[in-house]
């Protein structure tokens, strides 16, 4: 066990930091300049111990509990529980105090950083990216998804069909873009999220970027027209498309199963969607720099990507932390949770659980930094 003040040491050379691939778990964990999973280096460290929740991204919920799995494996009295109850609920319950953290598919606004003043002891909350993955338009089309076949659309397209402007399988704009398939003459049931989701909107994101012209409503975490029905969580939203012919979704990759999905139109291509193509584009994105707040590591999705093999409707989750608790056990555990879910031996665990892409690791250095700013005395 190493002593407090080598930790403090070491977070004051920055450079050394700035090349850690792992941040210190707890104040009694060295931070280290290798590649080694963070249960190398939890296992150094007084295990966590305690009653922790989060609530959030119905689209974590795979990779958080496969996150918690591998947590206890080096905490095993720390005892973990996770309410998959869509980003806006889950950023609320957090901004009420209930909560450890909060996992979110978009980044804070400036109003939920501000009132974060409330429960944090320190500064305001932070979001710290921890889950890529693609966002699947899945459909369910007798003679083409039970085939195993995808669909080809443009942006355009597929805006249209959302805002009820397209409506039969077998339109023009759709079978142009699919000489090699038979649509039927099928009517489109458009299904979305009924509750306040991080997903929505970044799906209809990519529309507003990408085909503004078609996508006309104010950007959102709410679904902004009456078309087709809603369902509550990325689950609900599967669940749905499943039981009739004819319809179509928008969904976390790790959810899809056996359903139909869309390949997107990039470039003069129609890319599938896979972990690797989602990958791309955030390869090929930027960090935001105008949200307002310390520590905050927030992408702007370059939905407009031409990269070779891109997949652009992408989901960047976050989980979203306190700089400072009222209760040392709750900092304790943000700062051990983050350096567990963000390091390679996490990331794993949600790929093979969920699916998704890890971390790029030009992220990170930055994200070693923000997680260090949890004080845990």
């Amino acid at each position: 066990m190493q002593k407090n003040i080598l930790v403090r040491s070491i977070a004051a050379l920055s450079g050394i930091v700035m090349l850690a691939s792992v941040a210190a778990c707890g104040d009694n964990t060295a931070a280290t300049t290798d590649n080694s999973s963070s249960s190398d280096s939890t296992s150094k460290s007084t295990p966590i111990s305690g009653n922790f929740s989060g609530a959030g991204a119905s689209s974590q919920q795979a990779a958080v509990e496969a996150w918690i799995a591998g947590f206890q494996g080096t905490n095993p009295e720390a005892k973990i529980a996770y309410n998959p109850s869509g980003s806006g609920a889950g950023v609320q319950t957090f901004l009420t105090g209930a909560t450890a953290w909060a996992g979110s598919d978009k980044a804070l606004a400036d109003d939920e950083v501000e009132q974060s003043k409330s429960v944090c002891t320190e500064g305001t909350a932070f979001d710290v990216p921890v889950y890529i993955s693609p966002i699947a338009v899945v459909f369910n089309l007798k003679g083409v998804s039970d085939a195993g076949k995808h669909i080809n659309m443009d942006a355009a397209t597929i805006a249209k069909i959302f805002d009820g402007k397209i409506t039969k399988w077998n339109d023009p704009a759709i079978a142009d873009q699919n000489k090699d398939l038979k649509l039927p003459d099928t009517a489109i049931t458009v299904v979305h999220r009924s509750d306040k989701s991080g997903t929505t909107q970044n799906f209809v994101s990519y529309f507003k970027d990408v085909t503004p012209d078609n996508w006309t409503y104010d950007l959102s975490e709410n679904w902004p027209n009456e078309v087709g029905q809603g369902a509550k969580g990325t689950s609900g939203v599967i669940s749905t498309v499943k039981q009739a012919d004819g319809t179509i979704g928008y969904a976390d990759f790790s959810q899809v199963g056996d359903l139909g999905t869309v390949a997107v139109k990039v470039g003069d291509k129609y890319n599938e969607i896979s972990a690797e193509a989602g990958s791309k584009v955030i390869a090929d994105s930027k960090q935001d720099d105008t949200v307002k707040g310390d520590n905050r590591i927030v992408i702007k999705i370059n939905h407009a990507t031409e990269a070779e093999g891109a997949y652009p409707i992408v989901l960047v989750s976050y989980d979203i932390v306190c700089p400072a608790y009222k209760d040392t056990k709750q900092a304790e555990f943000a700062k051990a949770w983050l350096t567990y879910v963000t390091s390679d031996e996490g990331q794993k665990a949600a790929q093979d659980a969920a699916g998704t892409a890890p971390l790029p690791s030009s992220l990170k250095s930055e994200i070693t930094k923000s997680i260090e700013a949890i004080k845990t005395k």
